[in-house]
């Protein structure tokens, strides 16, 4: 059984003259991220390892994200999760050593939805329809996969755990 997780950069800016990778995280974005790490480590959803973005949103996430983790994840950068196609992001989960049981991976949209609808032909409750309906920015979706290797990854063979939307939890304190 293999776990991935999929979280959403959270909000971010658009200002006008910055590059799209360098666009930083809004004010809402800072505030949702704790909320949402807190949910993690609450939850004890910790990767064994996290492939991050490049881009600045979603360094500046993971790096909101990451304090509360423990035990700390190996971390690296995977260029070829921004801007990445569905295909892309399946070729990137298909490569992952046998070591690593849960993975994360802190990317962008439409790919993150892409991916979560592929992967999964059952869902918790409405999970699945809720993805349909939207993966907002900071979401965290939790894809159960009964897989022994990354490399068997296949379309439709992961079970959606569950879709937690930031402004669904409080902020922690």
């Amino acid at each position: 059984m293999r776990r991935l997780l999929l979280l959403r950069h959270a909000k971010s800016e658009w200002p006008n003259g910055v590059a799209d990778p360098e666009r930083p995280l809004a004010p809402r974005g800072r505030a949702a991220a704790p909320r949402m790490a807190a949910y993690l480590a609450r939850e004890q959803l910790v990767a064994n390892k996290v492939l991050v973005s490049p881009a600045r949103r979603t360094r500046e996430t993971w790096d909101l994200v990451s304090p509360l983790l423990k035990p700390a994840p190996e971390v690296a950068s995977e260029p070829r999760i921004y801007e990445a196609p569905v295909a892309r992001l399946l070729a990137v989960l298909r490569e992952q050593p046998a070591d690593v049981h849960t993975l994360m991976l802190v990317g962008h949209n439409p790919g993150l939805e892409d991916l979560t609808l592929m992967l999964c032909a059952s869902a918790a409750g409405d999970a699945l329809e809720r993805v349909k309906v939207k993966f907002p920015t900071g979401a965290l979706a939790v894809i159960d996969l009964p897989v022994d290797e990354w490399s068997a990854v296949a379309p439709e063979t992961g079970r959606l755990d569950r879709f937690i939307q930031p402004r669904e939890l409080v902020d922690p304190t």
